[in-house]
């Protein structure tokens, strides 16, 4: 670092000059983070930390892959920006190594900088193309922080901004969520009434553009459909001619042993959205993909949407080379492989901690959800003492895991574990034994 590096109080000018996100910001001062290599981030005290969500769930490939890290300074010495009324080399190779990984119909894209753009432009296409204006989505949500997609979110993150989502014409179906079933329903003699519920919303609203979902629950706890979830939601919306959108902002990129979590039940959107580990989150990317059906529709209507940094070179190049590396490393099977050890690993904790729910997930992407007491399965906190900024037992969880130098993300009564796709089976091990250590403060907790 430098002598004027050395001598700038890093945190207490971040905290006086910069809002932190989704908090109160009293009592904020964050950790200044020096570098990031693989599976770990060091900060400037010199304490390393093993990265076990990587990040926002987005550093799939790790720290400081030098596939991307060079493919993102060649662009930059080479052509940094240019209007996207222009093209680029990196703009038509992205295009191309897309059509292979993506799910196959989906053959037209639109680019921009965060998963709540994909989202806001998912919108904007679906109402352009249907006519239509409702959008449905689901309570345990998060679809992003803009106007049209924070409205679309179910989680707490909606309630300050309201009345959002009646302005943006969303409404809010049930979740397939078995540990909490919105009914009081077992799988499957349920017969995924959460899915037939919405054909019954579908069949009394009017003017519903499309059902957004994420296949699988990203921030708010990981939640993993049942099989036939996701084929039944296509014929619905398929049956009253309503779109389908997939988030894949988080579940994608090989985070549940395939390229895209739809892949896993075969089933095919209208309209995916994409971001963070497209480039490994080093450069902002994010992707809106649709089929050639919707893309037919503007050729001759007009596309009503765009971004100043949309298509940008910089983040389409550190694309390229991503998802050459993800194909290099062989690592969505790696995923699929390492992820069901890290599962029964997860797992087991269910056994020795009475603070602990559910364990769920698939390939790279879990959750554990914690308990105040497992039978009744009451949960420690709300989404009100998130709003209010009252001490949450998953942070403190999270904390004492930072405690033992590894790094967990964690949402109201949720930790989120999402590795980078490289991780060891070593590194899983000493992750596991952390937090198993750490949950004590939860056990300690419970009624």
């Amino acid at each position: 670092m430098t002598e004027e590096t050395e001598e700038l109080d890093v945190p207490s000018v971040t905290r006086q000059f910069t809002y932190g996100t989704w908090r109160y910001q009293r009592g904020w001062l964050p950790q200044p983070i020096l570098h990031a290599q693989d599976c770990y981030f060091t900060d400037i005290s010199g304490r390393s930390y093993l990265d076990l969500s990587s990040q926002l769930m987005c550093s799939n490939l790790g720290h400081k892959n030098k596939a991307v890290v060079d493919a993102i300074c060649d662009q930059a010495r080479k052509l940094a920006y240019v209007a996207p009324g222009f093209t680029t080399e990196p703009r038509a190779q992205i295009s191309k190594a897309l059509l292979e990984v993506m799910p196959k119909g989906l053959t037209k894209f639109f680019f921009a900088t965060s998963g709540t753009e994909a989202n806001e432009a998912a919108f904007k296409i679906a109402r352009q193309y249907t006519g239509k204006y409702k959008i449905i989505s689901r309570y345990a949500s998060y679809h992003g922080s803009t106007a049209g997609s924070i409205a679309a979110t179910g989680d707490p993150r909606r309630y300050p901004i309201e009345p959002a989502g009646k302005m943006e014409g969303v409404i809010f179906g049930p979740d397939a969520y078995c540990y909490r079933c919105p009914f009081g329903l077992k799988y499957p003699e349920c017969g995924i009434e959460c899915a037939d519920y919405v054909d019954y919303m579908l069949r009394h609203e009017s003017n519903v553009a499309a059902v957004i979902v994420e296949p699988v629950v990203g921030t708010n706890g990981v939640i993993v459909p049942p099989d036939d979830y996701l084929p039944r939601l296509r014929e619905i919306t398929e049956k009253h001619d309503a779109l389908l959108i997939c988030d894949e902002v988080m579940s994608g990129w090989g985070r549940v042993g395939e390229w895209f979590a739809v892949d896993h039940w075969k089933v095919k959107p209208d309209i995916l959205t994409t971001a963070k580990g497209i480039t490994s989150a080093y450069v902002p990317l994010s992707v809106t993909a649709t089929t050639s059906k919707i893309a037919e529709y503007f050729e001759d209507h007009y596309f009503a949407h765009g971004h100043t940094y949309e298509a940008h070179p910089l983040t389409l190049a550190a694309g390229v080379a991503a998802i050459s590396e993800y194909k290099r490393l062989n690592l969505i099977e790696r995923a699929r492989k390492m992820g069901e050890y890290l599962g029964r690993s997860l797992s087991s904790l269910i056994e020795h901690h009475e603070s602990v729910g559910d364990v769920r997930g698939m390939g790279m992407f879990w959750a554990i959800e914690l308990v105040a007491e497992k039978e009744s399965k009451l949960s420690f906190n709300t989404r009100e003492d998130k709003l209010a900024g009252r001490p949450l037992i998953a942070d403190r969880v999270a904390l004492e895991c930072m405690n033992n130098k590894v790094y967990v993300s964690s949402w109201i009564n949720c930790l989120i574990i999402a590795p980078p796709l490289i991780i060891s089976k070593e590194e899983i091990d000493r992750g596991i034994d952390a937090i198993d250590r750490s949950l004590t403060v939860a056990d300690q907790e419970v009624h």
